[in-house]
């Protein structure tokens, strides 16, 4: 499923980027701090157990302290973690992503790339992250793996600088739809910290 935009949020940005006429002197598109409005396709996770009846079985004591609750480790990744096969040109199907790549869907990761030009300059709550400073690999048809659309926690921003960046935050796989219905960008990131 894919999420039409109604609002042109990172919509140029995306597709400036896409086209390949995304560069530092000239820059993208204009971002606003509204909350990027997207939906999440993730893959249907099926859970086994060796008790039949253990979901029906309500929680003892011991089990809650057998399994205390502790934050998930943040996993480091780079772009070609998330790289697949897909020719230039070639539509995007869900089931290009590799089984490796899905697991990573909602898990917490910290990545490394460049912020995409935008007007704004400071106080970003949204921002594409793309895996190159756009100087060698981004022509026309940039692949949809080589960026990810960030959205800040509440009461979180970052500013644009031209060196690299590690954002650290929640990944997730969701696909977002341009104009005509082409994929734009499939890669989405809750962050909670930009370095």
């Amino acid at each position: 499923m894919t999420t039409d935009w109604k609002k042109g949020t990172l919509l140029f940005s995306i597709l400036a980027l896409a086209a390949g006429c995304a560069n530092r002197s000239s820059p993208a598109a204009t971002t606003t701090n509204e909350p990027i409005a997207t939906k999440t396709e993730l893959a249907a996770n099926t859970s086994s157990t060796s008790e039949p009846n253990a979901a029906a079985r309500p929680a003892s004591p011991a089990d809650s302290a057998a399994t205390p609750s502790r934050p998930l480790p943040t996993r480091d990744i780079s772009f070609d973690t998330v790289k697949f096969d897909m020719q230039k040109d070639e539509p995007f199907q869900r089931k290009m992503i590799t089984p490796a790549i899905e697991k990573l869907s909602d898990s917490k990761i910290r990545i490394r790339g460049y912020i995409l030009p935008s007007f704004q300059q400071s106080g970003l709550a949204q921002f594409v992250l793309v895996r190159d400073n756009l100087q060698c690999c981004f022509g026309p048809g940039a692949a949809l793996y080589d960026c990810i659309i960030v959205q800040m926690n509440e009461g979180r921003t970052t500013d644009f600088t031209t060196q690299p960046v590690a954002v650290e935050g929640t990944f997730s796989i969701q696909e977002i739809a341009g104009p005509q219905g082409k994929c734009l960008a499939i890669y989405h990131m809750q962050a909670d910290k930009v370095q």
